[in-house]
């Protein structure tokens, strides 16, 4: 990651007093790099220009803003899914007014966003929740528009998402993909399957995958003496537990 301040000290300090210098003027740079939260050039541009960093909150709802207005025009959908994900976080007053004015904000374009979402790589459940709002807010007027396509995707890679986790992820938002293409269902319906969750570590899928897996294989219920019709529901169940657990694998990166 980039830290113009701290550079800029470095720069600054060899020129006064040579190594030593360069030294002390990268610490004062890094101090003001972490108090502005300076993560790139254009970040600092944007401080120098009098744009506040952004909080946590008020980045979600510029990228909402920019989404929104990437097709050309904001309509009434775009709107109500912003107020709708303001209920959802459970925003008083004061924090729907700044989520409010950042999504005005977001709508400009204007703001460098890369070096906040590269710090939030650091907080996958959070990461994923953005990236959740912003497939709902890409479908709110019921269509996928390429711009808003590319940008969620660049948005995933700075996160650390790679491309076709992103497109699993809008699996569950997209029109056109509302009806599984699979029995495993979408990837929330695959965690439900095998009783995971999105957190849940590779090893302990694996576990209940084979787990589920053993309890409901044809041949065991079979053996047990199960009607035909009792060996048909296991086997596809098992068919089930298959494309499920593929599902995962693929949106989790895992072998």
């Amino acid at each position: 990651m980039l830290w113009p301040g701290t550079l800029i000290g470095a720069g600054a300090g060899f020129f006064i007093a040579s190594i030593p210098g360069a030294m002390l003027g990268a610490l004062l740079g890094q101090a003001l790099d972490r108090r502005l939260q300076l993560h790139s050039w254009a970040q600092l541009r944007e401080r120098l220009g009098g744009r506040p960093a952004l909080r946590n909150d008020e980045l979600l709802f510029v990228l909402l803003g920019r989404l929104a207005k990437s097709g050309g025009r904001v309509v009434d959908k775009h709107i109500e899914q912003a107020r709708q994900e303001m209920r959802q976080l459970d925003m008083n007053p004061a924090a729907q007014q700044r989520a409010i004015a950042a999504f005005n904000r977001g709508k400009s374009g204007h703001d460098s966003l890369r070096g906040y979402l590269l710090r939030l790589r650091a907080q996958p459940a959070a990461a994923e929740g953005v990236l959740r709002a912003c497939w709902r807010m890409i479908v709110a007027d019921g269509r996928v528009d390429p711009k808003e396509r590319t940008l969620i995707f660049q948005w995933g890679r700075w996160l650390g998402w790679p491309p076709q986790q992103v497109q699993l992820l809008g699996a569950d938002y997209e029109p056109q993909k509302k009806t599984p293409a699979t029995r495993g269902g979408t990837y929330q319906q695959a965690l439900a399957l095998l009783g995971v969750t999105a957190s849940t570590d590779p090893e302990h899928i694996k576990r209940a995958y084979r787990r589920l897996l053993s309890r409901h294989h044809p041949d065991k219920v079979a053996g047990a003496g199960a009607t035909p019709a009792q060996v048909r529901e296991a086997t596809d169940k098992t068919r089930e537990l298959h494309h499920a657990y593929a599902l995962i694998r693929e949106y989790r990166g895992f072998r």
